[in-house]
């Protein structure tokens, strides 16, 4: 069985480094990617797709990409089950990426 992902898209946001209790770096980016056909209205639609980054993949990410840059994604699929905050549980869908490929980012001077 397999079970790949590969996307290209668009950074919704700046991406933030965040520790876990454990000390992990992790950075949760979402990527705007437009479909390649028209809806019935002749506009094109795009999906939101979520992505959990660790370690370096999360830090180098952080350092060098910000909100509109071009990234490539690839990664595996993963669900998991949360309780939302009115208790009631919710499945999450999201990408957990273990490769970054960065295509129209440039390192900003700080």
């Amino acid at each position: 069985m397999l079970n790949q992902f590969v996307v290209i898209g668009r950074l919704v946001r700046d991406p933030e480094l965040r520790k876990t209790e454990n000390g992990r770096n992790v950075t949760n980016i979402t990527l705007a990617v437009p479909r390649s056909y028209k809806n019935p209205n002749g506009e094109y639609d795009t999906d939101f797709i979520d992505c959990v980054l660790w370690s370096t993949v999360a830090e180098s990410t952080t350092e060098y990409c910000k909100k509109g840059d071009l990234l490539g994604v690839k990664g595996r699929v993963q669900t998991r089950k949360i309780e939302t905050e009115d208790e009631k549980p919710k499945q999450v869908t999201e990408i957990i990426a273990e490769k970054v490929t960065f295509l129209s980012s440039k390192k900003q001077n700080k």
